[in-house]
Formats: C-alpha cells, sequence, structure tokens
C-alpha cells in the first residue's frame, strides 16, 4: 500500500534570505535583553568556533579530507555526510527510529509482484539555484547511474536490479525492477540537478567544485580548500525548516588531540571519534556535552587472498600465502578482541562477531558454539602446524611453498585508536610466528595501496545503514575492480554462495524476517573465509560545546549519534546558543518541539516568520 505524507505537515515556508534571519535573530536578542530575563554569557567564555559570523557559524572539526565533492564518486563518510546536507534523497530515516519516511517522495505504491513501484515527488522543492526540481531530475539521476560506470562508482549497486527509471510527469516516478528489490524505500543516493549535470563529459572524473554547488538540500556548498575546510550555507529556501546555523565549516584536522585542544579553546563546536580517555576528561570540562552512543561502525581489517579484476585479471603483489583460509582463520584466532575493548577503547566497545554492528538487531549475527573463531593461540599455532608452516630459526613461519609469513599491514595514522590496534595486532601475530611490518601511514597512502592490490593487511572499518544492502553489496564479486586501480570494495573477496544469498536478500522486499535470515547466512560467509574481518564496535564519542550548541538531534532517539547520521538532523536541527538565550532559557527539548510557538509568545510575532511550528516530518 502507498504510504501518505502526514497531512498535518505545513507546506513549505516562503524563500527567506541571510539578511533577514539576521534581522530576526537581531530582533529576537534585543527583546530578550529588554525583559532581562536572560544571563549574559561568561565573559570568561572562549572564542566563538568560527571569527567570521562566530555566532552563526557551526564548525565541525574533520579527521579525514573529502575523496570527491561527486555524489557519483563520493564513497568517504565526511563526503556523504556532507551531501546528505547539500542533496535530497528519495526517502529519509526517521531520526527517533530510523524508519524510512518521505523525502522528496510524498507517498510510493507498488504493483503486486513487486515489480513496479510508483512514486509521488513532492511539487514545492526547488535547486538552490531556482529551478524547480521534478521527478525528471530523479529519473535521470538513477538512469544515468545505470547507463554509465563512471556515474554508477559509489552507489550502483542500488540500481543495478533496475529495468528503468522514468518520470511520467513532473510529480510522478516509475521504477522497473527485473527482480524484486527490499532497498525501495532506501534508497541511499543523491538526487543531483540534470540541467546542471546532463552536460559532464566523464562522470568517472568531474569533481562538482564549481561554487556554488547547486542541490537542494538544506545547505549548500559554497567553498572548498582542499585539506584545508568545506563551507555550507544555509539554503534558506528548504522545503522542511530551514537550518537554525547560517553556516557550516568542516575543518580537516587529521591530529585528534589537536581537535580536542580547539573545541576546548572553542575554536571548533564539535569533534568526534574521541578516545575513551578524551571523552572521560571532557565530560569533566565546563561548556562541552560528552554524547556516547552505541556504535553503528564496525572495526576490522581485511586480508588480500589476492587481488584481481571481475574478468580474473591478477594484479598487485599481495602475500601468497594469504590465499589459504587456514591461515587467515588462524589469524582470527590469535587476536583478543575482548583486550581490544579494554586497552583500546576502555570498555566503550562490543567485541565483534558478524559483519552488522549489534546496533541492528533484525540483521546482527554472531557464531555460535564450534564455528567461533575465539582467541586461542594455542589453537592457532596447531592449525599452521598442521598446515605445513614451519617456523624458522629466528621464530617466523615459512609456507609449505616457502614463502617467509612476513606481512605488510596498512594502519591509518588518523585514528589513535587503529593505531593502538596495529600495535597488538603486531604482538599477538608474532605469537604464531607471523612477523608484521606496522605500516601507519596516511589515509591516502592507504587508499593507493587498496586500490593497487600492494598490501597484505589494512584496516578498515564502515557505517552501516539501517539497511544494510549497501556494506553487503561491497563483498560481491560484481564489487571487485573492472580493472587495476578502480573498485569500491575495500576487500579482493568473491563468492558465489555469497553472492546468491545477496540476490535473495536483495529480492525478499515483503518478508522481513526470510530477509534477516539470508542476510545472517552472508554474514557466517564473511566469517568463515576470513578476510574480511571484523573486531569491534566502537560506542560513538562525540562532543560538542553546549555555549555554542544549545540542543541537537540524535539519530536513533534516545541513545543515538550525532556525527555520520542517516540523514541531516544533526547539523539542519542544531539550535545555536545564542538563539537558545533570546528564546529566555527554555530547554533545549522545548525549544527542538516546540520553540516556535514559544518565541513567537516572547518575540512579538517576529520568530513566526523564521520558523514554523515543528510537525511529526520536522523533528528529522
Amino acid at each position: 500500500m502507498a504510504r501518505q505524507q502526514d497531512p498535518s505537515r505545513p507546506p513549505a515556508g516562503t524563500p527567506k534570505t541571510l539578511k533577514n534571519r539576521a534581522a530576526v535573530r537581531t530582533a529576537a536578542a534585543v527583546t530578550a535583553a529588554a525583559l532581562t530575563a536572560v544571563p549574559a554569557l561568561s565573559a570568561a567564555a572562549p572564542a566563538a568556533a568560527d571569527s567570521e559570523g562566530a555566532a552563526d557559524t557551526l564548525t565541525i572539526a574533520a579527521s579525514q579530507p573529502v575523496d570527491s565533492l561527486s555524489p557519483f564518486l563520493a564513497q568517504r563518510l565526511i563526503s556523504t555526510s556532507i551531501h546528505r546536507l547539500a542533496y535530497d534523497y528519495l526517502t529519509n530515516y526517521d531520526p527517533e527510529t530510523n524508519e524510512p519516511i518521505p523525502a522528496l517522495a510524498e507517498s510510493w505504491k507498488t504493483s503486486d509482484d513487486g515489480l513496479t513501484w510508483t512514486y509521488t515527488i513532492r511539487d514545492d522543492v526547488t535547486w538552490s539555484d531556482g529551478e524547480p526540481l521534478t521527478a525528471e531530475d530523479v529519473a535521470w539521476t538513477y538512469t544515468t547511474m545505470m547507463e554509465d560506470e563512471g556515474a554508477a562508482t559509489a552507489n550502483g549497486n542500488f540500481v543495478a536490479n533496475f529495468a528503468s527509471a522514468k518520470a511520467l510527469d513532473d510529480t510522478t516516478l516509475q521504477i522497473k525492477l527485473e527482480e524484486p528489490q527490499a532497498t525501495m524505500l532506501a534508497l541511499d543516493i543523491p538526487i543531483v540537478p540534470k540541467h546542471i549535470w546532463e552536460d559532464v563529459e566523464d562522470y568517472s572524473t568531474f569533481d562538482n567544485d564549481g561554487f556554488p554547488i547547486v542541490g537542494s538540500g538544506p545547505f549548500v556548498i559554497t567553498g572548498h580548500k582542499p585539506n584545508q575546510s568545506i563551507t555550507l550555507e544555509a539554503n534558506e529556501d528548504y522545503w522542511r525548516d530551514p537550518p537554525k546555523f547560517d553556516r557550516l565549516v568542516f575543518r580537516y584536522m587529521p591530529e585528534q588531540d589537536a581537535q580536542v585542544e580547539a573545541l576546548r579553546a572553542g575554536e571548533v563546536s564539535f569533534v568526534s571519534n574521541l578516545t575513551p580517555a578524551q571523552a572521560d576528561a571532557l565530560k569533566q570540562t565546563e561548556n562541552v556535552t560528552v554524547n556516547v552512543a552505541d556504535g553503528k561502525r564496525f572495526q576490522g581489517f581485511t586480508i588480500n587472498p589476492g587481488a584481481s579484476t571481475q574478468d580474473g585479471q591478477e594484479f598487485g603483489d599481495g602475500h601468497p600465502a594469504l590465499k589459504d583460509r587456514v591461515l587467515r582463520r588462524a589469524i582470527m584466532r590469535a587476536i583478543d578482541k575482548k583486550e581490544i575493548v579494554e586497552s583500546v577503547y576502555g570498555g566503550y566497545a562490543q567485541a565483534a562477531g558478524g559483519y552488522i554492528p549489534a546496533r541492528y538487531d533484525r540483521y546482527y549475527w554472531e557464531p555460535k558454539g564450534g564455528e567461533r573463531l575465539d582467541f586461542d593461540p594455542d589453537a592457532a599455532n596447531r592449525m599452521l602446524d598442521e598446515a605445513g608452516y614451519e617456523r624458522g630459526d629466528d621464530g617466523v613461519r615459512v609456507s609449505p611453498e616457502g614463502d617467509r609469513l612476513e606481512f605488510r599491514m596498512h594502519v591509518h595514522n588518523d585514528r589513535p585508536d587503529y593505531v593502538a590496534m596495529g600495535k597488538l595486532l603486531v604482538e599477538r601475530l608474532a605469537d604464531i610466528g607471523i612477523e608484521v611490518e606496522n605500516r601507519t601511514v596516511d589515509p591516502g597512502v592507504l587508499s593507493d595501496a587498496l586500490h593497487s592490490g600492494e598490501f597484505d593487511l589494512i584496516f578498515t572499518g564502515w557505517t552501516v545503514n539501517p539497511d544494510p544492502d549497501y556494506v553487503l553489496g561491497i563483498h560481491t564479486c560484481g564489487a571487485l575492480p573492472t580493472e587495476p586501480g578502480t573498485m569500491r570494495s575495500d576487500a579482493y573477496f568473491c563468492n558465489e554462495d555469497y553472492d546468491r544469498l545477496y540476490e535473495k536478500q536483495l529480492a525478499t522486499y515483503d518478508d522481513p524476517e526470510a530477509r534477516a535470515a539470508a542476510v545472517k547466512k552472508m554474514q557466517r560467509i564473511l566469517y568463515e573465509e576470513a578476510v574480511v574481518n571484523v573486531l569491534t564496535y566502537a560506542d560513538t564519542l562525540e562532543a560538542y560545546r553546549s555555549d555554542q550548541i544549545a540542543s541537537i538531534q540524535v539519530q536513533p532517539d534516545p541513545g543515538g549519534n550525532i556525527w555520520g547520521q542517516d540523514g541531516h538532523w544533526s547539523w539542519s536541527s542544531a539550535v545555536p546558543a545564542a538563539d537558545a538565550a533570546a528564546g529566555m532559557g527554555v530547554s533545549t527539548g522545548a525549544l527542538v518541539g516546540v520553540g516556535a510557538v514559544v518565541l513567537v509568545a516572547i518575540g512579538g510575532g517576529v520568530y513566526l516568520m523564521r520558523r514554523r511550528a515543528a510537525g511529526a516530518e520536522d523533528r528529522e
């Protein structure tokens, strides 16, 4: 059945300008000052996060640079997070429940056989250059990905099963499928403007760096200084409630300690990926709020079993012994996940079972009984002894073919937890006769090693969405590179049984439990083959300046994360502390839920022009 948008939702507001925003904010502040109901901010408060329009700017510390500003190419979390702010999607995930909700599609229906999906597209959305967004833009985005390999680089798995995507009129999108597809309400594909993109000659190289970048999300990307920062400005014509901050700045700061010190000094508004020690220390810091959430990301490493393209062309220089499943499984038995949880994460993590974090209970799987590869170095040594890996005079084993077990391990130098895990792995693998060269390198160097197949072990981590199809799809045979140097996965893994199960789960759109069963079987294969090895699900540890940000939406709510959400809710909902002060000290929860109504009562109608009353979908 078609799911309709909440009919009680107010219509999109009229276009606004930054000049009007400033006037509104000033008027509210003057009113509040006249009533003398809000105490002044402490004179000892640190400098605001951005010297230009400080109170209106939210500065986010980022530990990695963007890989691309093109939605067709971007795969790093920093890049996809920015695209969620700059573009709309067909549907969104509810910020409280993570369930699919309307976005560009107000409603939808499917045929009895599940092969035809028809979406009603909103008629009140415009691109940031003023052009209307229609069903044709959505159809063109999907069709381009279907027909152009370059455009399919980042998210091609979502449309691989599409037979066609057509706009029947400006507000009606029809998608026909080859087989039923369970992800039709979870197509995590940014919709791009046809009138901008249709003249691009090569989608595999176009970086989308003409500013301001035309989009339809709550923010507009207005500037990028490579390896320094990305700036976004509020889209005042956004069809949902527009953002409260005028500007977002993602500032590239590769050193985690430098990020924390910048937060303490008020030079940035938000930091993520805190270490346990940093989080515990910041809990005692004035004007800083620490958020702890169950992890939606896994941490682990992949083993190079031999890099090859989809047509079987081998490349790279991975250690030949790693093609042996016995050796890969012995490596896993040498690693103590519980030790990592305690010594690396200070208890702020969970030892991993399967590929999908425990936060997603429907899809979570963990091995049972005899199938577990638990920490047991004695068992690992026996496995290697029986397989003919003899120890040399220096204690390092040699394969039956005569190759010394000396492996290169690439570790991100911008992740303190990965650096610490890498050191532990060196020690534990030495216990079973494996020598590891620990290469702690820049993420760009690590990425180059991955794509060239010139590694043995390489650290990785993926943020898992409420629908796990994407992270499952990157380990299908179809995710292998078509030629050396191009891939959308982080492992050279190909297994026919896994692929069959992937197709089965994807086609099971009308039976959630049957789909979950297939997903769990896929995780068992990954676990048993020990190419993709998950170590932990680390808690999300993050912090923000509460004297700059009065309130912010987590996902799911309660107990969810701020960074890496499946949506734009955190940054589009964030309320500047200056606005909260102008609101006469109303609690942050009240500001999120009924801020416009309360401020109208205080500000004599001024804020009624700026914000609509929050409906069910405006809490996103």
